[in-house]
């Protein structure tokens, strides 16, 4: 018996620490998927007094400073180094904090108010997107029932963004291109996600610090190129003083705290779980919209309903088919030969 109580004990002290591990992994994709379905209202509001140019620069920038400083802190000065790796980190870094933060608040604020929800239900396309990068690369088909979720989930995004009437989007050339707009900017996120797998024996913090760091720096370039043709301005004092509120929540939580959580959480719960959390990006947006009293349509409801059944959908599935095989394995390991 005291064995037994013994075994158990060990066993405790062993999964108490993996279970606050997993929770931990969970609170902090959970955080970002809330900061980030929170950042496009809160941009919204901010539009109505800078442009998205200056506005995503100045928080990026901002972002940049802080991140440098809490990777000097925690691993000094040689985590600075790119080892070789300088062209691929300003790649994937464009990809990010240029094609992705400059054109999807872009396409927002050209689209409007109606741009808060169809940029909030793009970016839960993303696992979607991913999915059909991967068989456009490797050539390797999906399972039928994760291309019907993919298709689900494209009906939900085409049914917020044309309201249901899709004929007349088709016209509305004001509405193609800021769409057209945020669909490159979320392929841009997606393939800086991809992209962290080429980094894995470095932390997610160094990852997100030197690939912000170089994007911010191109996005500076663009910005000032941008003002030079005359199409922004320079933002006055009193307008920075109007958005400071909306630029400290933009810095903060959707900024450092999700850039560096989600790529912390989903090493803890595998970008299968991690995905799971995404449910959440759509579900922010929809409910701080309905308080700030915009007139949200029965098209986003259903399409935010049908963006998340394809996202749970497709989650369960490859749960059952990772389940499959790790008995299919596991069987094997354990069944005897028969000797010749």
């Amino acid at each position: 018996m005291s064995n037994l109580v013994f075994t158990r004990d060990s066993t405790s002290r062993r999964l108490g620490p993996l279970k606050n591990k997993i929770i931990w992994g969970a609170f902090l994709c959970f955080i970002a998927s809330v900061s980030w379905g929170a950042m496009f209202p809160v941009a919204n509001s901010a539009f109505k007094n800078i442009d998205p140019f200056y506005f995503t620069l100045i928080r990026y920038v901002s972002v940049t400073l802080l991140l440098v400083a809490i990777l000097w802190f925690k691993e000094g000065s040689q985590a600075f180094r790119f080892e070789k790796k300088g062209l691929s980190l300003w790649f994937f870094g464009t990809m990010a904090f240029v094609v992705y933060n400059l054109l999807i608040f872009w396409g927002q604020d050209l689209m409007g108010q109606p741009g808060t929800m169809v940029a909030s239900i793009s970016e839960a396309m993303m696992p979607m997107i991913s999915i059909v990068i991967v068989w456009m690369i490797s050539r390797h088909k999906p399972h039928g029932f994760t291309l019907t979720c993919v298709f689900t989930a494209f009906v939900g995004v085409m049914l917020v963004i044309t309201k249901g009437d899709l004929r007349t989007f088709l016209t509305a050339t004001d509405d193609i291109v800021p769409s057209l707009l945020i669909f490159i900017a979320v392929i841009g996120w997606v393939i800086y996600t991809m992209g962290g797998n080429r980094f894995s024996e470095w932390s997610a913090l160094r990852y997100s610090t030197l690939s912000c760091l170089l994007g911010t720096l191109t996005a500076c370039i663009v910005v000032f190129f941008v003002t030079w043709t005359g199409y922004i301005s320079v933002p006055t004092m009193e307008t920075l003083q109007v958005v400071t509120p909306h630029m400290l929540f933009m810095i903060i939580f959707p900024g450092v705290i999700a850039l560096v959580g989600w790529n912390v959480g989903v090493r803890i719960l595998s970008p299968l779980n991690g995905l799971l959390f995404i449910n959440f990006v759509p579900v922010t947006t929809l409910v701080i919209s309905y308080i700030q009293g915009y007139q949200l349509t029965i098209f986003d409801y259903i399409g935010t309903v049908f963006i998340i059944a394809a996202l749970l959908g497709n989650n369960i599935f490859l749960r059952i088919q990772q389940k499959r095989k790790d008995e299919a394995r596991q069987y094997k390991k354990h069944t005897i030969q028969p000797s010749v």
